[in-house]
């Protein structure tokens, strides 16, 4: 919302206050301060002139010179290159050594032979948005009124003199979405009431009713509409105080009827719609549900097809607008209209939201719908707006507003106590200052013991529960002035969770590896979201998401460190290592009816080189072991690193089916790691890339039991060396189980040392070697005990994996 500092001091006195102060004020009693514009801020030299004469340049077709009035003695010359330029008219001149907008010097100078000094000026020269000037001067110079002295500063005459507040309004203060709502908020915050001087209605004799007809026919999304006929109006352009308003206010000015609805919009917050009421093609109108493929062309010019969930007002027949989100095209107000039927509504702001995202069209009228606006005021509104529409374009108002619903707003009655107000605050406030706060805000009340009943406007629909009145309390005593104090009571020694503390060692642990952290967006797209996932389940879709990027819940971490690889790869950060700690959403049931089940997971991601090349270090890029070494050390250090173990896998599509591996806890899958199938990638825009993704829970309760101490043993420890011939379709876990299966107690350790395929090894099959290490931790081992040992596990390799012992 952006507040003119100068409009805004015609209801409440700030005289004595600055824009710096007031800002500074308002932040710190709850509506926060974006920032102050101050339009003129950076230009100087600019002023009011008159062109005394226009000729053509000899030299060019399209540029004129201009003899300009600038208060001085004689004239100034100024070749002009606009094609609007004529004798006459009252123009914004930069003379010579001034400054425009983008601090942009203006010097004088030569064009095509011609002195030219300064320099004639659009309203986009000086700092307006191309969004905001009027169209007729779009192309070309802007005209000032013909009452402007010549040779002042055009700064008063624009009121670019003004400060320009913008307020970042937070949904639940929809109120201060108005001029009125922020003259009251100022008000309460400087003990003043606002004083509004309306502009007052005079009626004809005239019935409104002979005239049009108004039905609704769905009075609960529609609970207020009216109509009011104006006759005999003029269009034209507003007058300039009316047109630097709504400039400064960053809206365009169109004519003076249409620029009336856009005043009561700023002042008000009820949004307006003025229709020709020639163009209406009927007597009536009537508010409904659009029909299935209905069209409609809206003021932009676009032909939009509408839907049941869309309310539209019609003439009867066929729709004319777009229920409080835009006018259509076939009749809107133009320099011909001469009867306009101005309307005023209430409408449900869930299908006005519903209709405004359909058809993106975001519009003031819209927001403040969505939003909310005061109820009580429509019919104040649109008398005023009749009003200014017959003081500023001529006609009559017909008697009366033709109505098609009503809606009585109510206030609102809320009992308080005044120890409940100062234990939430922690104050000790009298009733005397609480009562002057509540005279402040202009709220009514009544004060029995020290219990307030506390009667809210309906301007304060948000106000509805005794937080809310402790909140306005609070707001206009000042939150820089509430105690601060520590909570009373025993101090209580907090300590983590199990969980907790396990989930912190687990980030420490990959931190200490070398990774880095990652925080992705629980939101993604359906088809990521069922990447990467072995798991059976729904989506849990947004209704209403702000974007289809953003339209469901994830069920995987991989596909968000995917993006953040890519993000990263795309800006020359080729050596990636991430991880992530988060939560993963699985739907088993109906979305509509049951909240999904969340789930925690820990992610990886690698890609890149893992050791750079130097005089000590080989080169190593990023592989499937890299990632698998440290997912082994992640468990050993969480003990559980006996419990796991690998299965080769290629069900899942997204992962290379020959380089990914699930990992099992016992019996149970916890997750997988392996490398991204390459068509994946290709899809991310990433290179050779492995991650690894694991259900947290499972490893936390697994780690539960910790690390048990074993000493030292005082007697020596054997190695024995075995090498084995199998087919290469047999996977070294499967060995590994079959050892530790039948070695017996005192095996403490397997290493595989060697893997060799090739010349001298039949096609088809490898070989293995691996280094036992056994420990009795009681006795010295003998030579026959490890020989039996050995024995069984030759054996048992022998009938299980057809092992040929070499």
């Amino acid at each position: 919302m952006l507040v003119s500092y100068k409009w805004l001091n015609k209801y409440v006195d700030l005289s004595a206050v600055t824009p710096k102060e007031l800002a500074d004020k308002m932040s710190v009693t709850g509506i926060e301060v974006e920032g102050i514009t101050y339009p003129e801020e950076g230009l100087k030299k600019i002023v009011v002139g008159e062109v005394m004469e226009c000729v053509p340049h000899p030299d060019s077709d399209h540029l004129s010179i201009c003899q300009v009035d600038i208060g001085e003695e004689e004239l100034s010359q100024i070749v002009c290159g606009a094609p609007n330029v004529k004798k006459g008219i009252k123009v914004i001149v930069a003379l010579p050594n001034s400054r425009i907008a983008g601090n942009v010097k203006i010097k004088k100078g030569k064009m095509r032979g011609q002195v030219s000094n300064g320099m004639i000026c659009a309203l986009q020269e000086i700092g307006y948005s191309d969004s905001v000037v009027p169209k007729e001067y779009a192309e070309g110079i802007y005209y000032l009124p013909q009452d402007c002295v010549n040779g002042e500063p055009v700064f008063s005459y624009l009121d670019m003199d003004d400060a320009i507040i913008e307020l970042s309004i937070t949904p639940n203060r929809a109120d201060a979405l108005s001029m009125r709502g922020v003259a009251y908020e100022v008000g309460a915050i400087y003990r003043q009431t606002p004083q509004f001087d309306d502009e007052k209605l005079v009626e004809v004799d005239r019935l409104a009713s002979d005239k049009i007809k108004v039905t609704v026919e769905d009075h609960e999304l529609v609970p207020a509409y009216q109509i009011r006929i104006i006759e005999n109006v003029k269009i034209q352009p507003s007058p300039q105080w009316l047109q630097n308003i709504l400039m400064n206010e960053g809206i365009r000015p169109i004519n003076n009827v249409v620029d009336v609805t856009n005043y009561i919009l700023l002042l008000f917050g009820q949004p307006l719609h003025a229709f020709d009421y020639e163009k209406l093609g009927s007597k009536e109108i009537v508010v409904r549900h659009a029909k299935k493929a209905e069209t409609i062309v809206t003021l932009d010019g676009e032909k939009r097809e509408l839907s049941p969930e869309n309310l539209v007002i019609t003439n009867g027949q066929t729709p004319v607008a777009l229920a409080g989100v835009m006018g259509g095209l076939d009749s809107e107000i133009t320099e011909t209209t001469t009867t306009v039927a101005l309307e005023a509504a209430l409408f449900d702001s869930i299908a006005i939201r519903r209709t405004a995202k359909q058809f993106n069209l975001r519009s003031e009228s819209s927001a403040r719908f969505e939003k909310g606006i005061n109820k009580a005021t429509v019919d104040k509104a649109c008398e005023v707006a009749a009003a200014m529409i017959v003081s500023l374009a001529g006609g009559e108002v017909l008697q009366g507003a033709v109505k098609g619903s009503t809606y009585q707003a109510k206030e609102v009655e809320i009992a308080i106590t005044l120890s409940r107000i100062n234990r939430y605050l922690g104050t000790d406030l009298t009733d005397k200052e609480v009562s002057e706060i509540f005279e402040a805000l202009g709220f009514g009340y009544q004060l029995e013991g020290e219990t307030y009943t506390v009667t809210v406007p309906p301007r304060r629909w948000d106000i509805q529960i005794e937080a809310d009145i402790i909140e306005e309390v609070a707001r206009i005593y000042g939150y820089d002035r509430l105690p601060s104090t520590l909570p009373s009571g025993e101090t209580v020694a907090g300590s983590l969770t199990n969980e907790q503390a396990t989930t912190r060692k687990v980030r420490t642990l990959l931190e200490d590896s070398g990774l880095n952290e990652a925080i992705s967006y629980a939101l993604t797209t359906e088809a990521k979201s069922r990447q990467f996932t072995t798991k059976n389940s729904m989506v849990t879709r947004l209704d209403w998401p702000m974007s289809e990027d953003r339209s469901v819940l994830r069920m995987n971490l991989i596909s968000g460190l995917l993006d953040n690889v890519n993000y990263n790869v795309a800006r020359k950060n080729s050596d990636v290592a991430l991880y992530e700690i988060g939560r993963v959403f699985y739907q088993e049931k109906d979305p509509l009816t049951h909240l999904p089940q969340e789930v925690k997971h820990v992610a990886l991601a690698l890609t890149g080189t893992w050791q750079e090349k130097s005089w000590q270090h080989p080169y190593e890029a990023v592989d499937f072991y890299t990632i698998k070494g440290l997912l082994e050390n992640l468990f050993e250090q969480l003990a559980i690193s006996e419990e796991i173990t690998y299965q080769a896998t290629a069900e899942m599509e997204d992962m290379h089916p020959g380089r990914t591996a699930e990992i099992y806890l016992g019996e149970h899958s916890i997750g997988f790691v392996g490398q991204i199938h390459p068509n994946t990638a290709k899809e991310y825009d990433i290179p050779e890339t492995y991650v690894a993704e694991l259900a947290l829970a499972s490893i936390i309760e697994a780690s539960q039991k910790g690390i048990t101490f074993q000493a030292v043993t005082k007697f020596p420890s054997v190695t024995r060396d075995m090498a084995m011939l199998v087919e290469e379709t047999v996977t070294n876990q499967e060995i590994l189980t079959v050892i530790r299966s039948t070695a017996g107690k005192f095996l403490t350790n397997i290493q595989l040392f060697d893997v060799y395929q090739g010349e001298n090894i039949e096609p088809g099959y490898k070989s293995l070697a691996y280094s036992l290490t056994f420990e009795n931790p009681e006795a010295t081992m003998t030579d026959e005990e490890i020989n039996r040992s050995m024995a069984k596990i030759e054996k048992a390799l022998s009938e299980t994996v057809k092992a040929n012992i070499r």
